[in-house]
């Protein structure tokens, strides 16, 4: 091949959906021999040693994720109190990363059960630094989470709010007590991970938050301190953010007009983040609006991220088994599956799919569906313009660190993947890859 035709293969290549999508991603490279390395490290010698399917994360990009939220916001004089949604990455080793933070300054945890408080208590994050969230608490969990010293109670209904109130006057403790408002703000994204309309299931209207703020102020074993509020997940514009806090702004000011002690706002979560090569969320224009909003209000403020912080800090690692042509479609067979990540079939989600092998990145596309293993017909990731794969090829399933290991299951008796953590350029083991026996070993056949 002379030199200008090697020009213009590379810049064809180049142009390819998964280059694009690897060079969005700062943790991903390519190397002319190990093909595709994360932290640098070929995922390849990851596969070979610990097998697929795979859970990959990035210890530095965690890190840098967060550093980058705590800076943001410090740059324009806001410190927001950072309590990490345990639902979207509950590892001990991801708690745990989170928790030393990236300059210092670490998060906090955002739990909805007994098992969430646990496990990060567990990681060391000081229950003084967690948010209890939540449709369903239990009478126990919250004795158990009151008497552990919890820092704040998002409470998401008056009768959870009595319930409340009555345990801890029985315990001789004081709950602190934030008013969850749903808003009635349709924040766009899928509507399953909408939480901030009318019809939603989550929060108290807006039309009874103040009655029943005045109200938690008189109850006893209550500190009412605020307000909270979540909107939804996959949000890419500060549009219904700004017009979520702004109702609850104002249910602010006419409260405390009448006297009330309000000290605390909770403006959850719910950063998009782009699952191909798309715009990121703008989180400075964000926080710049928080900043003009809140004024010379003085709030202690806090931010509920799950998916922005860990979603990019992941990928799931795959073998293809075999190949399949039809006349209708040909597909690609993974030996991961909806069972291990269930998004594309429960939100339609589409994850980027990158291959591994140089060999096979330097090969032209080819319209495929990738599928996986689980005998359902909605075992599917997508249809995508790939290389043509052979068995054994390997490739990636980006930004899988938010709710993709922590929904798994072992449908069709497939054991739960092996998960590893790439730390300063070394990989190490933080899941041990489920033996098959332990499918049953909880399981009891009563003898007759």
């Amino acid at each position: 091949m002379n030199h200008h035709a090697a020009l213009s293969s590379a810049t064809l290549l180049r142009d390819q959906p998964w280059h694009r999508l690897i060079a969005a991603r700062p943790a991903l490279r390519w190397h002319a021999q190990d093909g595709l390395t994360f932290d640098d490290v070929p995922l390849a010698a990851i596969a070979a040693e610990h097998g697929t399917p795979s859970w990959i994360y990035s210890a530095a990009t965690l890190r840098n994720r967060l550093t980058l939220l705590q800076t943001t916001f410090a740059t324009i004089g806001l410190t927001p109190a950072i309590r990490f949604a345990v639902k979207a990455n509950d590892h001990l080793a991801i708690l745990n990363l989170l928790r030393q933070g990236g300059n210092g300054v670490g998060a906090g945890a955002d739990v909805t059960s007994a098992g969430e408080f646990a496990r990060a208590a567990a990681a060391g994050i000081a229950p003084a630094a967690m948010v209890y969230s939540g449709v369903g608490k239990r009478e126990d969990e919250i004795a158990a989470a009151l008497a552990a010293g919890i820092g704040q109670f998002n409470v998401e209904s008056a009768e959870e709010l009595a319930m409340i109130s009555a345990i801890a006057t029985a315990a001789n403790r004081i709950a602190p007590v934030a008013l969850r408002v749903n808003p009635d703000i349709a924040a766009g994204g899928h509507d399953k991970i909408s939480t901030g309309r009318a019809t939603d299931k989550f929060g108290i209207p807006l039309h009874q938050a103040a009655a029943l703020y005045r109200h938690a102020a008189r109850l006893p074993g209550i500190r009412a301190i605020g307000f909270s509020t979540h909107i939804g997940s996959q949000i890419f514009s500060p549009t219904p953010f700004e017009a979520a806090y702004h109702r609850i702004l104002d249910l602010i000011d006419s409260l405390m007009a009448e006297g009330a002690t309000i000290t605390a706002f909770d403006l959850g979560g719910g950063f998009g983040i782009p699952y191909d090569d798309g715009i990121a969320f703008p989180l400075g224009a964000y926080a710049a609006m928080v900043k003009r909003l809140i004024g010379d209000r003085a709030l202690d403020l806090t931010i509920e991220p799950g998916r922005w912080l860990v979603a990019p800090a992941g990928i799931l690692l795959a073998r293809v088994t075999l190949t399949k042509a039809t006349e209708a479609a040909d597909f690609t067979i993974l030996d991961a599956g909806m069972n291990d990540l269930i998004r594309p079939a429960l939100y339609d989600a589409n994850h980027g799919i990158v291959p591994v092998g140089a060999i096979d990145a330097a090969s032209p596309p080819r319209p495929t569906e990738i599928v996986g293993p689980v005998c359902e017909s909605s075992d599917r990731f997508g249809r995508y313009d790939l290389p043509a794969l052979k068995p054994g090829a390997l490739v990636a399933i980006l930004d899988a660190g938010a709710y993709g290991a922590v929904m798994s299951s072992t449908y069709n008796a497939r054991p739960r993947a092996a998960q590893i953590l790439i730390d300063r350029g070394q990989p190490h083991l933080i899941r041990m890859r489920q033996p098959i026996d332990q499918l049953w070993h909880d399981e009891i056949i009563p003898h007759a």
